[in-house]
């Protein structure tokens, strides 16, 4: 597990004061981590904004479906970056998430870039890596 040098208090305020959500990686296919993750969140009251150039235009979960996060950005306020994307694509990620003023960058499980979350960081975003935000959000904010 990867987080940076943030506490976990710092991840349950960022979710506490996070409404909008964007997904990188969104995918259509209900069976995929990505549109299960992002339908649990919606399912708690966040507004979900599915990003995926293949779907874009799409209607997936009630939410219009944008090509990238720069996109997604000019129409909604975006909180939190949610990204299912491989740790390739972060510091791309990085730059458009910095260009929105996102809150946040969270690289799900299994997605680890050091130099992406060092420049995030450095623009002032929380930086998750290597975690589940609906793992996280339930260990939180579960009933159960």
């Amino acid at each position: 597990m990867h987080t940076d040098t943030t506490s976990n208090d710092a991840i349950g305020a960022c979710l506490v004061h996070s409404r909008t959500i964007a997904v990188p990686g969104f995918s259509a296919n209900p069976e995929r981590p990505s549109h299960q993750v992002a339908a649990y969140m919606q399912q708690q009251g966040y507004r979900i904004v599915p990003v995926n150039p293949g779907l874009d235009g799409q209607t997936l979960l009630g939410e219009l479906v944008y090509p990238d996060l720069l996109t997604a950005g000019q129409a909604h306020t975006i909180d939190i970056v949610d990204c299912f994307r491989q740790a390739s694509f972060m510091p791309e990620l990085v730059q458009q998430a910095i260009q929105i003023a996102a809150r946040c960058l969270w690289m799900q499980s299994c997605i680890v870039h050091h130099p992406a979350a060092a420049t995030a960081r450095e623009a002032g975003l929380l930086v998750v890596m290597d975690l589940c935000l609906k793992i996280e959000h339930r260990k939180r904010f579960s009933q159960c």
